[in-house]
């Protein structure tokens, strides 16, 4: 067999036509057809490249200069915005952003399920989106003996000390973040060290309530007695009246998960509240919270629309965290059955009901698959089911629980368009048809999409 050479070779520079886009942002070149991956490279644009790595059917290329621009570039106007990471398309208009996303959703289905022909609705942007994140981690280090903060740069653990802000978080988290540091600073709070295992202040976490204007403050410490706690807590309560809430968690561990078993209440509430529409949620220290809650608004309304519930379904909610979607779907069906595996959410759940006054939804602990066919041998019959499973979608066993409880319509909320087409191809072939996708974009400057699928029961 004649071996094929790449016509690339790894160091070289090219001069290369951008093509196409993939779903992680990055720019797809074509040299004599073999294709090269290059971030930061928009379709229409030609740049000198130089390859960084060359694979037997594809490479990859970084960006040295653009000598034909897009007219979707636009200058991204984060100061850290190529250091970071956590943002993907800032060097993209807003427009080709919502393109893209949509595209990847038709792309995914068409690929992966096989699907196509149906509507996939242009994607449901923000007016302004920016400033959006209601929930902010930042890694706590030390530099010239001082406290530092600031995101790690991509794929490293080294904080980046010159941030000045992250532009898609609320700006209340950015000043309070400023604030924990600038007191523990002068207090002589010691940061973590990572690679010793030692020091004390780990992460700071700020949530907000983009309604109620009501802050939380985080403090992520490795050991549990902290120098200075008190003085550090009064002075930032006394300054910040906003602020109701102060709480620690520990976390012991040589790792990097964030959070640790044990959090406690320094000051004021275990929780704050915000509102979503007209349904009012407590937030605690470790609750799973839409971190967009305008968007979440929008995604929600298209989930109740497709629901499509006139006050006589009964509905089950598979995956239904704290209750976001179970009290949306109440307000409009007879009866709402929510499952979620972990305890600590259908406990806020149950709070968010009461905290409603909401009465026709129940709520319980355990992995979806096996409580719904739990369910179908108790003879419950429901008209819809709504799933918002995490990234890797739904379980084998769920999706057949469900084709075996024969629901009039299934709402399907997805945060992956591939997992989500995977498991549409499964219901298609158990007798259900897609009738149309509604892309939200819940992340603007990400590459993630989020979407509601219409099925129903042929």
């Amino acid at each position: 067999m004649t071996k094929i050479t790449p016509p690339v070779k790894k160091n070289e520079t090219i001069e290369v036509e951008f093509v196409d886009i993939t779903h992680e942002g990055a720019g797809v070149g074509k040299v004599d057809g073999f294709p090269l991956f290059v971030p930061n490279g928009l379709p229409g644009e030609t740049a000198q490249v130089k390859v960084i790595k060359v694979k037997k059917n594809f490479g990859f290329g970084r960006l040295l200069e653009i000598t034909s621009q897009s007219a979707d570039r636009v200058e991204p106007p984060c100061n850290v915005y190529h250091k970071c990471g956590g943002c993907q398309l800032q060097h993209m208009s807003y427009e080709m952003q919502l393109d893209m996303k949509r595209n990847q959703v038709q792309s995914s289905l068409k690929k992966i399920g096989h699907i196509e022909g149906i509507p996939i609705h242009p994607t449901i942007g923000m007016e302004d989106p920016w400033r959006y994140r209601n929930k902010v981690q930042i890694p706590v280090g030390e530099k010239n003996g001082e406290l530092i903060t600031g995101f790690y740069r991509k794929q490293t653990h080294e904080i980046i000390d010159d941030m000045e802000r992250c532009i898609i978080t609320d700006e209340v988290n950015d000043r309070m973040v400023d604030a924990v540091r600038e007191i523990a600073n002068r207090l002589g709070i010691q940061a973590y060290d990572e690679e010793h295992h030692r020091g004390t202040l780990r992460h700071i976490m700020v949530r907000s309530g983009q309604v109620t204007k009501q802050t939380m403050i985080v403090l992520i410490t490795r050991t549990e007695k902290v120098p200075q706690l008190e003085t550090l807590i009064s002075e930032l309560t006394e300054t910040y009246p906003h602020i109701k809430s102060v709480v620690q968690n520990i976390n012991t561990d040589r790792t990097n998960v964030i959070l640790g078993k044990k959090t406690k209440v320094l000051w004021g509430e275990e929780y704050i509240y915000d509102e979503i529409g007209d349904v009012k949620f407590a937030i605690s220290a470790k609750s799973f919270y839409q971190v967009n809650p305008t968007q979440t608004k929008k995604l929600y309304d298209k989930a109740l629309e497709y629901a499509d519930l006139s006050g006589n379904e009964t509905v089950i909610d598979a995956y239904c965290g704290i209750g976001t979607i179970s009290l949306f779907l109440a307000q409009k069906a007879k009866k709402v059955y929510g499952v979620e595996i972990v305890p600590e959410a259908i406990s806020d759940a149950k709070e968010n009901a009461k905290l409603n006054h909401i009465d026709n939804v129940e709520f319980y602990v355990g992995q979806a698959e096996k409580v719904m066919p739990w369910w179908q041998a108790q003879g419950l019959k429901p008209d819809v089911i709504v799933v918002d499973p995490p990234r890797k979608g739904c379980d084998e066993v769920l999706l057949h629980a469900m084709l075996e409880m024969k629901p009039k319509r299934i709402v399907y909320v997805s945060c992956n368009p591939s997992t989500l087409a995977r498991d549409l191809r499964v219901l298609e072939d158990g007798g259900y048809h897609t009738k149309e996708v509604q892309p939200v974009d819940m992340f603007p400057q990400t590459t993630h999409v989020e979407c509601v699928a219409l099925i129903d029961r042929v």
